[in-house]
């Protein structure tokens, strides 16, 4: 029998009903780790439609080849990530770039209408985080850190550490049904130190995908080639108008950026990979796990991350 909170109205004793029936006798969710064919489901959020392509189209792209279900969700739209545009127009516009970099990767994309620059940790925020990853019954969850340089990036982690604990709730948002197993949270690598330095508790080899991620990464010209919201007809100038000369330049300075983690981080890669694999990666990809979540011993982490090693 189930014993009904005091003071229980009409509507949320409605919601209650149809979240117990949904979810069986004594069970919060039917959720399980993974589908009934053995694939993961992981979600990635974004503050803004670049920042999960940027993070983490490495392993969504390893992940997707090996037919686990991947979705990236761009918390704000975007709509003042431009030095010479805004707006619906830029909304839609970088809509459209994740669009492309999804059909690339291989994975789902998702944009949500909040204003970029605006966001803030509400109740209603929390709500539709918690809702987008019930909804995709996700075994992986990753964000940014809280302690970042931008504000939609810190509250866009702070939501997202709001949801690890709720989304196992019954009684929060129960017009969908509560996963039974609180899901791994991770968080990308960034460069930030204070209050604490970013810790690689997984590192990702990305060498074989790398083609890949850059493919995605250039369908995003008004954050690479233009500069986004920092960009100038300066930093423009300085990108070449040509295809080979674009792709020397995005090897460059964005392949640069994963050479960066593959070194800062290389003996993170020897636990993962041994010694000599580890000194050939050239491009990597770093996460931690975030203890808000279920915190996985590494045997775990190795079927959540299956390419690990190879």
């Amino acid at each position: 029998m189930y014993l009904l909170p005091r003071h229980l109205t009409t509507t949320r004793l409605a919601l209650f009903i149809l979240a117990v029936s949904a979810a069986g006798p004594l069970a919060c969710s039917s959720v399980q780790a993974a589908d009934e064919n053995g694939k993961l489901r992981i979600i990635c959020f974004g503050a803004h439609p670049d920042d999960a392509e940027f993070k983490a189209a490495g392993v969504a792209a390893k992940w997707a080849a090996d037919g686990h279900k991947v979705k990236f969700v761009s918390v704000t739209n975007g709509d003042i990530g431009h030095w010479r545009a805004a707006g619906g127009p830029l909304a839609l516009r970088r809509g459209a770039e994740v669009k492309e970099a999804a059909k690339i990767l291989g994975i789902e994309t998702e944009v949500l209408d909040n204003h970029d620059g605006e966001l803030e940790p509400t109740l209603e925020n929390r709500r539709q985080l918690t809702r987008l990853i019930r909804e995709w019954e996700a075994d992986i969850v990753m964000s940014h850190r809280p302690n970042d340089y931008h504000p939609d990036h810190r509250y866009t982690g702070i939501l997202v550490q709001d949801a690890a604990f709720m989304v196992t709730v019954p009684f929060f948002c129960p017009d969908v049904p509560a996963l039974k197993e609180n899901p791994v949270f991770f968080y990308y690598s960034d460069r930030f130190e204070k209050p604490n330095p970013f810790t690689p508790d997984v590192i990702v080899a990305i060498d074989d995908v790398m083609d890949k991620k850059l493919a995605a990464v250039h369908s995003l010209p008004s954050q690479v080639y233009e500069g986004g919201a920092s960009g100038s007809e300066a930093f423009e100038a300085e990108v070449p108008d040509d295809a080979a000369g674009q792709r020397a330049w995005l090897i460059k300075v964005h392949g640069g950026r994963y050479a960066a983690v593959a070194d800062k981080y290389r003996d993170a890669l020897e636990h993962w990979y041994g010694a000599e694999r580890a000194q050939k990666v050239k491009y990597a990809e770093a996460f931690e796990i975030c203890e808000y979540g279920r915190r996985p011993e590494e045997a775990e982490l190795r079927k959540l991350f299956p390419f690990l090693g190879k």
